[in-house]
């Protein structure tokens, strides 16, 4: 799933950061057309957790995926629809950019883990 910002995908500058989210990936937890806010920086990124990540084989590619295990100095990162494999899958191991905490159109709410 990638998510549409303006400006380049290298870094996120502000606090909190708005993107919009694009395509089937991550869905049924987010859908194409949400919006959602990225906190860059905060805790530590853990399994389970929805980030905005960079691939490193697509670095002009910015993503909103799972974060499933560290790997390599980065994360392997998957998308919660098996069905779709626009993820590590493919593209090998991501450096996470930030944090998804909270989803804020359509449907307001917090961006919770799966259960185990």
């Amino acid at each position: 799933m990638t998510v549409e910002e303006a400006g380049p995908p290298a870094r996120l500058r502000r606090p909190l950061t708005a993107v919009g989210v694009t395509g089937p990936s991550m869905s049924p937890t987010l859908r194409h057309g949400d919006a959602v806010l990225v906190r860059p920086g905060g805790r530590p990124v853990r399994p389970g957790d929805v980030v905005v990540a960079v691939f490193r084989t697509r670095p002009g590619l910015l993503v909103v995926k799972r974060a499933v295990r560290p790997q390599d100095g980065g994360w392997w990162v998957r998308g919660d629809n098996e069905l779709v494999t626009d993820d590590s899958r493919a593209y090998g191991v991501a450096d996470v950019l930030g944090r998804v905490v909270a989803r804020y159109w359509p449907r307001p709410g917090r961006i919770r883990r799966p259960p185990l």
